[in-house]
């Protein structure tokens, strides 16, 4: 925990007056959120977007103010977290359900700032599966389609229900054997009729991985000069 939580708080110290920050999704953002929120009870004045309901009604507990996306004309960065981080710093992102909204603030945002701890680190993508969100017409068929890709797919749930995303829809975890080209897989899969997002984040889109170490120290991927 206390590698993420120094990652986290690294992220948010590059935060100043005046921007608008996108707010990740999971238990390493989580670290990111009640940070700013400390920072904004000291005096911090920035406005945030939420990827997810969950990030969202934690900010306000915290008196952190959300801004419907509409409201805003561009994200300054996106702090958020990853399930795997490859050497090319591709992500494996969706453990939570949250991926379309994270991938949307991701793309927006000028700067990406993704924290974790090591133990996000992997050679290749692929060790959990890839979660992919589809709509709920014609599920069968998505799945099917998916599977053809050469995947094990399997539905979600929630308990004994199928898990249902934010915007409506349905998630399905999608096993590849081994992911060696991720920017390709994730057009193959959202070539697929029904795929509505993918939780593949390709590097081109990252602009610093943080990993924090149980002593507190912090590295970034790739070195920043400041």
């Amino acid at each position: 925990m206390k590698g993420k939580e120094s990652a986290a708080h690294a992220a948010v110290a590059r935060i100043i007056d005046g921007m608008t920050v996108g707010l990740g999704s999971g238990s390493t953002a989580e670290f990111a959120i009640r940070r700013i929120g400390e920072r904004i009870a000291g005096g911090l004045r920035i406005q945030t977007v939420a990827s997810s309901r969950k990030s969202e009604a934690l900010a306000r507990s915290l008196g952190i103010p959300v801004s419907d996306p509409e409201e805003v004309d561009q994200v300054d960065v996106a702090i958020d977290g990853a399930d795997e981080i490859d050497a090319d710093l591709n992500l494996l992102k969706g453990g939570g359900g949250s991926l379309l909204r994270e991938k949307v603030l991701a793309y927006t945002s000028q700067e990406f700032i993704v924290i974790a701890d090591k133990t996000k680190l992997v050679t290749h993508l692929g060790s959990r599966p890839v979660p992919v969100e589809v709509t709920p017409f014609g599920l069968s068929f998505t799945a099917r389609h998916l599977a053809g890709l050469g995947a094990r797919v399997s539905l979600r749930r929630d308990a004994e229900q199928p898990f249902v995303t934010d915007n409506g829809n349905l998630i399905i975890d999608c096993r590849f054997s081994l992911i060696d080209d991720v920017a390709s897989l994730d057009v193959k899969l959202k070539m697929i009729p029904g795929v509505v997002e993918t939780g593949l984040f390709p590097g081109k889109i990252v602009t610093e991985v943080l990993i924090g170490a149980e002593d507190g120290t912090v590295n970034s991927f790739p070195p920043v000069v400041r």
